[in-house]
């Protein structure tokens, strides 16, 4: 079995990928419009769809709701380059860069959706 890629629920998929691309300077690997997005991030990859495309009820993210208990992590190797980038591209601050007691650098935002995204270095 192998990790394969994550699948986020959106209302706008085509505004998500270029949030993304923005805030996080990742670039798209394919677009379906309206439907379906899927980011370059390597081999797992990282994907938004339509909330129509769910099947079933869901619960989803909003950018003045709660957080939900899920969060996309980006390494990097300059924290507050990217928090910096990430929140003058519209990104909401969740919490600005500090160093955890592990050695890391850790700083979290609120994508264009709501949801939860980690910038931080790499561990060990």
């Amino acid at each position: 079995m192998k990790f394969g890629y994550t699948i986020i629920y959106v209302d706008e998929v085509e505004a998500t990928i270029a949030f993304y691309e923005k805030a996080f300077g990742v670039q798209r690997n394919m677009v379906v419009e309206g439907e379906f997005g899927e980011l370059a991030t390597g081999e797992t990859k990282l994907g938004f769809a339509a909330k129509k495309m769910l099947h079933g009820d869901g619960q989803f993210a909003s950018p003045g709701g709660k957080v939900l208990g899920v969060e996309i992590a980006f390494v990097t190797g300059d924290v507050q380059k990217a928090y910096d980038t990430a929140v003058a591209a519209g990104a909401k601050s969740v919490s600005k860069p500090e160093k955890k007691p592990w050695g890391q650098i850790v700083a979290y935002v609120r994508d264009n959706n709501g949801f939860l995204v980690e910038l931080c270095t790499p561990t060990g």
